[in-house]
């Protein structure tokens, strides 16, 4: 299973990003091992970063998506790619 964990930093010991749609990067694990970094193009900017990493996420072949929280857009968009989503918080480590 591929999971998208939202962090705070590019490491497994940085915490888990309360904002998913902004956060600042997103740590991509398979088999429990961490297999890419994505500083996520969305963090600033306008409307829509919900759609947008929606997107993203789904054009990596994630299954789940980890994050503090999503705004009503995100998981809706994240339901339409098939994305599940669950809230979290602590250290991206102690979330894979």
């Amino acid at each position: 299973m591929k999971i998208a964990i939202a962090s705070e930093g590019r490491t497994q010991e940085d915490e888990v990003s309360l904002r998913g749609g902004r956060a600042p990067f997103y740590l991509v694990f398979e088999d429990k091992k961490l297999i890419e970094v994505i500083k996520n193009p969305f963090a600033v900017g306008g409307g829509g970063a919900g759609w947008g990493v929606a997107k993203m996420l789904a054009d990596k072949d994630i299954e789940l998506a980890v994050a503090g929280r999503a705004g009503p857009n995100m998981e809706f968009a994240l339901k339409e790619k098939n994305i599940k989503f669950k809230e979290s918080k602590g250290k991206v480590k102690d979330n894979i």
